[in-house]
């Protein structure tokens, strides 16, 4: 079922591609195969992105909860649905779409570690032109089939850059008595270090192939992160432009 619905597709996708793209360069049909993927994608990766974002507008709420009922453990978790409710946050709303994504991800790591040896491509359909050999050269020197360890770094450096604006957004509260908060918070803070770190290294692991697509889509998802935040923020700015202008009058 896996290979049916998920690694065929994708595979016969980026042959496709390949044969159109001038040059049949490999590279950047991975770019172009990672944008169609990502805005096919798209309402998926919004829904999660704006459920973290209103998780995040609720942390302050969610502290003073945590303080109010930090002895009472059933009074708290009602008061924590009834903040939900009110609010129309569904807290698992924003794991769901990452997980439907996943494989997809599984897919393209199967076809870059597969390669286009071996039988791989008697799995293209018959109405996409079969290719005699796939080149694994991009730009001319850049060998996709082995690890390329700047683009493993530079996918490192992306995943970074993703986490630190995701983090930097989360309000700062400090809750005297809440003893979770703290580790909470530095548990955050390892993980923008540590997911960059993991994927530096998986991506100096396997084909350089795999390593760009994940570089790519980070880039993009960190892009769609960008755009969403700020226009939340302008909308948050112009309700209190609207509110201050009301009670001015």
């Amino acid at each position: 079922m896996f290979q049916t619905f998920f690694y065929q597709p994708i595979l016969n996708l980026l042959i496709f591609l390949y044969n159109i793209i001038p040059g049949h360069d490999l590279g950047i049909t991975i770019i172009v195969l990672t944008v169609v993927i990502k805005l096919a994608l798209y309402p998926l990766s919004k829904k999660s992105i704006e459920s973290q974002k209103s998780l995040q507008d609720l942390q302050p709420k969610i502290e003073e909860i945590k303080k109010k009922y930090k002895d009472k453990k059933e009074e708290m978790g009602k008061a924590m649905m009834d903040l939900y409710k009110n609010n129309k946050v569904n807290p698992l709303s924003s794991c769901f779409p990452l997980l439907i994504q996943m494989p997809f991800l599984f897919a393209v790591f199967r076809v870059f570690r597969n390669g286009f040896e071996n039988g791989s491509l008697d799995l293209v359909y018959g109405f996409i032109e079969k290719p005699e050999i796939v080149n694994m050269m991009s730009l001319g020197f850049i060998d996709l089939a082995k690890p390329q360890i700047i683009i493993a770094v530079l996918a490192g450096l992306a995943q970074f850059w993703q986490s630190k604006m995701m983090i930097t957004k989360r309000p700062t509260v400090k809750s005297p008595g809440a003893k979770d908060e703290d580790m909470m918070s530095i548990m955050n803070k390892q993980m923008v270090y540590f997911m960059p770190l993991m994927t530096v290294f998986i991506g100096a692991s396997f084909p350089g192939g795999l390593a760009l697509y994940w570089l790519t889509t980070t880039l993009a998802s960190g892009v769609q992160q960008f755009y969403l935040f700020k226009k939340k923020k302008e909308k948050d700015d112009g309700n209190s432009d609207v509110i201050e202008g009301e009670i001015s009058k």
